[in-house]
């Protein structure tokens, strides 16, 4: 398992290269069938717009993830990943407008579709079958509004679960820290005490040296005058 502080950042980020990827496959054939002029139904493109919605909001979660870990990673390489946060915010950005303007197109092509298939005939004067069409296509957007919101609420509680348990384990490794340092001080005093009491008993271990050198000394003195005294008297 790697431990270096850019390695979520990196696991982040890959994964929302390969989330960009799969949005611009998708916009991309949505590109090509807009130009190409395929046969393709105005539910299928929804459908797949609404696909890219989804991805798009896994995207957004993944920058807040990496803005969230650039937090932690050192100063001497923070502004690389900077940068590298600052184009996939761009290329994030870039593509929620495309997606917003492939939506726009579809609403636009529904109304004009809803117009066609609605114009009065004889039998149908006021053109009922446009009003249904209306009326459904506005309850389809509405669902697909309140589920879109849904979608996002559910990301901006999860977001903010993470959020809370990452600011705990912050708040735990910094307690911990603190132990550590106060355990680090205790020890350094601890350290100081038994090298104070080294010093004084080497001091008193020299002394009692002396002395006894001093009482040797004294006694071979002793020893020699009594040993004169007896020889020469």
């Amino acid at each position: 398992m790697d431990n270096s502080p850019t390695a979520l950042f990196d696991s982040y980020e890959q994964d929302f290269r390969q989330i960009i990827d799969s949005i611009r496959s998708k916009l991309d054939g949505e590109g090509k069938d807009e130009r190409g002029g395929t046969a393709i139904s105005t539910e299928q493109r929804r459908a797949t717009l609404r696909r890219v919605e989804m991805e798009l909001d896994e995207a957004d979660e993944m920058i807040s993830q990496m803005e969230i870990e650039i937090q932690g990673i050192p100063q001497s390489i923070k502004p690389q990943y900077q940068n590298r946060l600052k184009t996939a915010k761009g290329d994030l950005l870039r593509f929620k407008k495309l997606s917003k303007d492939l939506h726009s197109q579809v609403s636009r092509a529904e109304l004009l579709s809803s117009g066609r298939v609605g114009t009065p005939t004889s039998d149908e004067p006021y053109g009922p079958t446009s009003d249904r069409t209306r009326l459904l296509s506005g309850t389809a957007t509405l669902e697909d509004g309140t589920r879109r919101l849904q979608e996002s609420q559910r990301i901006a509680l999860e977001t903010e679960d993470q959020g809370a348990e990452i600011l705990m384990n912050l708040r735990m490794q910094r307690e911990q820290i603190e132990n550590s340092r106060d355990t680090l001080r205790t020890a350094d005093t601890a350290i100081d005490r038994a090298s104070g009491t080294l010093k004084k008993m080497i001091r008193r271990m020299y002394q009692q040296r002396v002395i006894t050198a001093a009482i040797i000394v004294v006694l071979v003195l002793v020893i020699a005058i009594i040993l004169w005294e007896k020889v020469f008297r």
